[in-house]
């Protein structure tokens, strides 16, 4: 009996270790076309399609008995990781002349695709590729020296920049592993003779290596970032100053007004810095599966965004970004201050429903964390919680279910201040964490604070100061506007007591005239 399970077992384990090699012989044989039937698009012409072979592995396609072109998968070839972490599959086709005749994307991670964009828009995209030679330098968006233009997809600027990239890598290599030059002759119509193990004798040949991906977004972004890193630099005066500015509220309305119709019109709206709860997530990821710092750098605005908050975090806590560098955020705020000037009433909860809606942003962001780690697909769909890619990454440019709930969150923020950022957001909650690190506490707070004074509590619109005075760090969104109660001495209760003192040692005593001393009374002459 021993025997007999032992034979078994051994020829499960032969089956398994042969099944591999079927399966691989199988697919080195499999036309392309009847895998990725995109294929015939690219060659309406052709009458047969090879398999996937060679060293770059890529498929010749034939009209009767003539080569006409080839196939090739990117991911055979080139994997520069995208936006996800991950990358994106292509299927590419080409004729002798080294002309692009089709890109199809056959298998990808990204987000942005996956949810936001339409295929009508990928179709649109792709198509600018047909006709370019697989020797041209191309850059997507703004023309560039030397360079062969295509448009982006707007939203998804990085994910088409790295689709780009890695599409010409991988083409030029198909290309000069089959003998394509720039302006040289086509090959033999009919394909050589596979040789066994060929042997490269003289060196090969050299197609100009492409620059890092991020070295060229960022030279492409030169202005955008120019602009960030002079935001930033005045966010950093505002804080560090920050004590002066609340002696001047006045003046402080106007420059966080100002710098709050910035953050939503460029950081939001024109450079597509939002900050998501995806991108904690991808590098949550990229630090459990293998680090690197080129996933991050190929879109320099959230690389700056995400360095400065870093900083931030540590020095100030979660409410620096959530208060000053958030898109949405800073939307929903001067949507509600508009709505204070026309005087429509606030609405907000009872201290128990508060607390208790706290803590919903932390479990949706638990449960978006657990999904990634079955499927960063599904949590990318579940991440649409956040309305950010809506109302400032794709501008309300979206279907209708999408800017309606992106609209209802707004019209919610008129009513009760940063409604999603109190209660809905992961992201917030995300920041909650190292947040809870920071080195300073720069927010002034008196001895009589909640002891009996509750001014500042009654006026945090937020609701991140406590009964008894202390300021919540983690809710808190750093407005300032505690600090400026805290040096008005028309509203802070200890300062208005002084105030008081003041006025009465100033003011002269009245002199009472003494008893018999004949003055006239009644004023009577």
């Amino acid at each position: 009996m021993h025997r007999l399970v032992r034979s078994v077992v051994r020829a499960l384990l032969a089956l398994a270790l042969f099944v591999p090699v079927l399966a691989g012989a199988a697919e080195q044989n499999q036309n392309i076309a009847e895998r990725y039937p995109q294929a015939k698009s690219f060659f309406p012409q052709a009458t047969r399609f090879g398999a996937l072979e060679g060293e770059p592995r890529a498929a010749p396609v034939f009209r009767d008995d003539r080569l006409i072109g080839y196939l090739f998968l990117t991911a055979d070839l080139v994997r520069i990781p995208a936006y996800s972490g991950e990358p994106i599959n292509t299927l590419v086709g080409f004729d002798l002349q080294g002309r692009i005749t089709g890109i199809a994307i056959v298998e990808h991670q990204e987000p942005i695709l996956a949810v936001g964009i339409s295929e009508q828009r990928l179709h649109a995209f792709a198509d600018q590729y047909r006709g370019k030679s697989v020797f041209d330098r191309v850059t997507v968006g703004a023309a560039r020296p030397g360079y062969v233009a295509v448009d982006t997809i707007s939203g998804a600027t990085i994910t088409v920049m790295v689709l780009n990239q890695t599409i010409m890598s991988a083409a030029r290599r198909v290309a000069a592993s089959r003998g394509l030059t720039p302006g040289g002759p086509p090959p033999s119509a009919v394909p050589p003779a596979p040789k066994p193990e060929p042997v490269m004798k003289t060196a090969p040949i050299q197609t100009t290596p492409d620059e890092p991906l991020w070295v060229a977004v960022w030279q492409a972004r030169v202005f955008e970032i120019v602009v960030l890193v002079i935001g930033l630099g005045t966010l950093m005066g505002i804080l560090l100053f920050q004590d002066a500015l609340a002696r001047h509220p006045n003046f402080l309305v106007v420059v966080r007004r100002a710098f709050l119709a910035y953050t939503v019109i460029f950081i939001g709206w024109y450079a597509l810095a939002q900050l998501s709860i995806v991108q904690v997530l991808t590098f949550a990821h990229a630090a459990m599966s293998g680090f690197r710092w080129e996933t991050f750098l190929i879109d320099p605005m959230l690389f700056l965004l995400w360095s400065f908050v870093a900083m931030t975090l540590l020095l100030w806590g979660r409410g620096v970004y959530c208060g000053w560098l958030c898109p949405f955020g800073a939307l929903q705020e001067l949507i509600n201050q508009g709505a204070q000037k026309l005087k429509l009433k606030q609405h907000e909860f009872s201290d128990v429903v508060h607390e208790r809606l706290l803590g919903v942003k932390v479990l949706v962001l638990v449960a978006l964390f657990g999904l990634s780690l079955q499927s960063m697909g599904e949590a990318v769909r579940y991440a649409e919680i956040e309305p950010f890619k809506t109302a400032i990454t794709l501008r309300f440019d979206r279907a209708w279910p999408f800017v309606l709930y992106a609209g209802g969150l707004l019209l919610v923020s008129a009513f009760n201040r940063k409604f999603f950022c109190k209660y809905l957001c992961p992201l917030g909650a995300a920041l909650m964490f190292p947040g809870r690190f920071r080195i300073f506490d720069w927010l002034r707070r008196r001895k009589e604070c909640g002891r009996p004074c509750q001014t500042c509590a009654n006026q945090c619109e937020v609701r991140a100061i406590r009964p008894t005075g202390e300021i919540n760090a983690n809710e808190c969104h750093y407005c300032l506007d505690c600090q400026v109660t805290y040096y008005n001495d028309r509203k802070c209760m200890p300062l208005i007591e002084r105030r008081e003192k003041r006025e009465r040692r100033r003011s002269p005593v009245p002199s009472v005239p003494a008893e018999g001393s004949g003055a006239p009374a009644g004023g009577q002459s």
